[in-house]
């Protein structure tokens, strides 16, 4: 399964990526996250691979982040895995003009077992709609300081 998505922040693009290449602001955009590991590499650069760990109501999971391509400003490309999935995402960031980014993201799902072929089949519109709660998150979080994180936080 591919889909893209795409969002326009009202920043530079220097600030999207300076907001974007901070872990410790996962948790402001990336509800439900609990935890990040560094396991191997260097932070943020190629072949680094870091856990992530979220909490998704009563469900907990586990992702591995494996950087492949790191080109800040233009793009950013990673793959994530878990249990049943793999998950390639490419990040492109196009300077629109001094004061505005476009964020393009194109995802593509491979699933192995018949459960997640299944989901990925029945509910492809499930996955597209979250990366884009993931993009808006980031550029309300980039634009207003509005962190999911609090949201969260107050909601326990």
């Amino acid at each position: 399964m591919r889909y893209t998505v795409d969002i326009t922040i009202a920043l530079p693009r220097d600030k999207v990526i300076e907001k974007m290449d901070k872990p410790e602001n996962l948790k402001h955009w990336q509800k439900g996250l609990t935890n990040y590991e560094l396991l191997e590499g260097t932070p943020g650069q190629e072949g680094a691979k870091m856990k992530l760990e979220y909490q998704m109501g009563k469900r907990d999971m586990t992702l591995i982040e494996t950087i492949l391509k790191r080109e800040f400003p233009k793009e950013f490309h990673a793959t994530y895995d878990t249990k049943g999935v793999h998950n390639i995402q490419k990040n492109y960031f196009e300077e629109l003009d001094e004061t505005t980014t476009k964020w393009i993201s194109e995802s593509e799902f491979q699933f192995s077992g018949l459960g997640m072929k299944l989901m990925g089949w029945l509910m492809p519109g499930a996955f597209k709609k979250q990366s884009k709660k993931y993009m808006e998150d980031f550029k309300n979080f980039a634009e207003k300081g509005t962190s999911v994180a609090k949201i969260t936080e107050t909601n326990n």
